[in-house]
């Protein structure tokens, strides 16, 4: 292994989604000789683009292969089933490294803040689990024959969608067996899809609420109920030209008569979750209240009540991140208080070496452009305070790393662990005339990422 030169700069990455991958290139495109380690939990990398988007996506997950490039840039490690917190602190980064990285993302599910929530299923896990992410259980519920949705952004169609396609239309996805069986018991016919505002604000994009309409086996209901749109509204979508489509695809199918399809998706508008009633069996009844537009984009309660008898019911209403050890957190913001990415402390000042990016940095909000920009603003910061700060880190060299882990047993999953395992899933997949087939287990990920 060559030395590393003393005035090469050294960086940590913590989250080896997106935001982690782009904040190093955008490292190895800067003028400055750099060495990055791009630190990730799991055996995989890609983040929530490998474990946050629908199977059936699959163009989606073209980004993938601009990732790719980057993990191979000789300037850039993947280590990964690293966790940080567990198998190395923040303190331990800065005895390697001059400046450390977090770009944890988001993972957990928002409340609804509404009674009964404990009777309900967060989003983001059930995503999860037809990912295959191998920190999971392998089962799912879905033995609900109605089942409630509430929020409108991709994630929410996401899994209405996922809930009304047959097992049979998913097998041509990278689902491994469990979550095909899975689906395949499921007992689902009807989702309803709540939003508390109106159609003029609804948060998915034109290309996701399309793609409800393709399932040969599934029939989209929008209820006229509740969808209208006032002058606020059409100023809203007379500046967003991506909500107009929206609402002129939800236009052409409200009041659509049915086809008599097996499985159905009702889109439900102006409807705001008031309460959950459940039991040991989970949920029985969503409550919902009937809301009106104020006039600036916000709705208030008419006071009137609709009892939905559903047996489940999925909060959709956004990805929250959670703390970290070592780093200080905005609870209420769901973000580690920063300045332009650069870390602060509790009474705000930045904290040496230490930065954020992604949506640990800004919150869960935003597209993969987004986040390129956000890398962009952090990666900055970091370069210029590094070049007034010179050299900290004490043990500069890949190996000391490396070392560390060894010493600590952490069975590190490298670039070459991950290209291994990836040929794995396409020879799964290719046994089944399919792309992929993702293996859903941690240790059948490392077995598999290892040399024979």
């Amino acid at each position: 292994m060559t030395p590393t030169s003393p005035t090469k700069l050294r960086v940590a990455i913590v989250g080896g989604g997106p935001a982690g991958i782009y904040a190093a290139d955008i490292l190895t495109k800067a003028d400055v000789d750099v060495s990055v380690d791009i630190l990730e939990r799991l055996p995989a990398p890609f983040g929530l683009v490998r474990y946050g988007v629908a199977p059936d996506h699959p163009r989606i997950k073209e980004i993938v292969k601009a990732l790719q490039r980057v993990l191979a840039k000789p300037d850039v490690r993947l280590l990964g089933n690293v966790e940080y917190g567990v198998d190395v602190k923040l303190e331990d980064l800065r005895a390697y490294y001059d400046a450390v990285v977090i770009a944890t993302g988001a993972r957990a599910d928002r409340d609804l803040g509404i009674p009964g929530e404990e009777h309900s299923h967060g989003a983001a896990d059930f995503v999860s689990w037809y990912d295959a992410h191998p920190d999971v259980p392998q089962s799912w519920p879905l033995d609900a024959p109605s089942v409630a949705v509430v929020g409108v952004g991709n994630v929410a169609l996401d899994v209405a969608r996922v809930l009304a396609k047959t097992a049979d239309e998913m097998l041509t996805t990278d689902i491994p067996a469990h979550v095909y069986e899975g689906l395949r018991a499921k007992t689902t016919t009807d989702v309803h899809v709540f939003a508390r505002r109106g159609p003029a604000y609804a948060k998915f994009s034109p290309m996701e609420l399309r793609e409800l309409n393709h399932s040969p086996k599934v029939e989209v209901i929008v209820h006229p109920e509740g969808f209208d749109v006032d002058d606020h509204g059409m100023e809203h979508i007379g500046r967003h030209k991506a909500q107009k489509m929206v609402l002129d695809t939800l236009a052409n199918w409200v009041g659509r008569d049915p086809v008599g399809k097996p499985h159905r998706i009702h889109l439900h508008f102006a409807e705001a979750p008031i309460e959950i009633l459940g039991g040991a069996g989970g949920a029985t009844t969503l409550r919902t209240e009937r809301t009106r537009p104020v006039g600036d984009g916000t709705v208030e309660g008419t006071g009137q009540v609709t009892n939905w008898d559903v047996q489940a019911v999925y909060r959709a209403v956004g990805y929250r991140s959670t703390a970290l050890p070592g780093l200080p957190f905005d609870d209420r913001a769901a973000v580690v208080p920063n300045d332009g990415g650069r870390v602060l402390d509790l009474d705000g000042d930045p904290v040496a070496g230490t930065y954020v990016t992604g949506w640990i940095k800004r919150g869960p909000v935003g597209l993969i452009g987004h986040t390129k920009s956000d890398a962009a603003e952090t990666i900055g910061n970091l370069l210029a305070d590094a070049a007034a700060a010179g050299p900290t880190a004490v043990l500069r060299e890949p190996g000391d790393v490396d070392a560390y882990f060894a010493e600590r047993h952490v069975d590190v999953a490298t670039f070459d662990h991950w290209e291994r395992l990836d040929q794995h899933e396409v020879a799964l997949g290719a046994a089944e005339g399919r792309e992929r087939v993702k293996v859903g287990d941690r240790a059948g990920m490392l077995r598999a990422g290892r040399v024979s």
